[in-house]
């Protein structure tokens, strides 16, 4: 099994989502034909873009065309679950590309660890995070009238290989999600790291924890030789 890491760094959303969908368009087409393939786990950031989800609204955008211009955003209709979400600059957004049958994984399980994941994150820098029933992703104080979300999740599947993914938000610019509904969501709040923590976290070590967090949770779904 390769597991194999890459840092995108800074990329134009379309760019991130081509290369994404070639990814997984080579991992598909090599599990159909029993040859070898890559797992990998994307990581990245995105100048200002919103995405809405099959499933999403178009009235969760609070901007025109013309607005979005202003404010320098782009916005996209793409091909995973989930409604509308923001990725900027100072947000780790982490596409996982992986055939899920190797890692013994359902989509529904997937998605759980995706989140437990970003839990054990919050958890290293002394943050209690979990997740809310009927929203998927991580929040904070989820079960209050205090909840906010900390990581938007959205995934596609398709012959058990994956896409997209989640969108941490470590040093985000929160304004940007006043500009529509997250999730659909219009009673709850939106966080980051560095709200929680008062102070500016160091991006690249989160990034480091995420993908560590994530390597050591789909290994273990594996079951040992023998």
């Amino acid at each position: 099994m390769e597991l194999r890491v890459e840092d995108w760094g800074l990329v134009l959303y379309s760019d991130a989502w081509q290369r994404q969908t070639e990814c997984f368009n080579e991992l598909v087409r090599a599990k159909q034909a029993r040859e070898s393939y890559v797992n990998r786990i994307v990581v990245c950031q995105h100048p200002h873009v919103y995405t809405l989800g099959r499933s999403g609204k178009d009235a969760n955008m609070l901007l025109t065309e013309a607005q979005l211009e202003r404010i320098g955003a782009a916005l996209f209709h793409i091909d995973r679950g989930g409604d509308i979400t923001y990725h900027g600059p100072g947000q780790l957004v982490c596409y996982p590309i992986l055939n899920l049958e190797e890692f013994h994984l359902g989509l529904k399980e997937y998605v759980h660890l995706l989140e437990e994941a970003v839990i054990r994150v919050c958890a290293s820098y002394g943050i209690l995070a979990g997740r809310l029933a009927g929203a998927t992703g991580v929040w904070i104080e989820g079960g209050t009238a205090r909840a906010r979300k900390v990581c938007a999740i959205g995934v596609r599947s398709s012959h058990f290989v994956t896409m997209h993914g989640l969108a941490l938000n470590v040093n985000t610019d929160l304004r940007y999600f006043s500009y529509i509904h997250p999730c659909g969501f219009i009673d709850k709040g939106v966080t980051s790291l560095q709200r929680e923590l008062e102070r500016e976290v160091p991006f690249e070590e989160t990034c480091g924890r995420l993908v560590e967090e994530l390597r050591q949770l789909l290994e273990e779904q594996i079951p040992s030789a023998g």
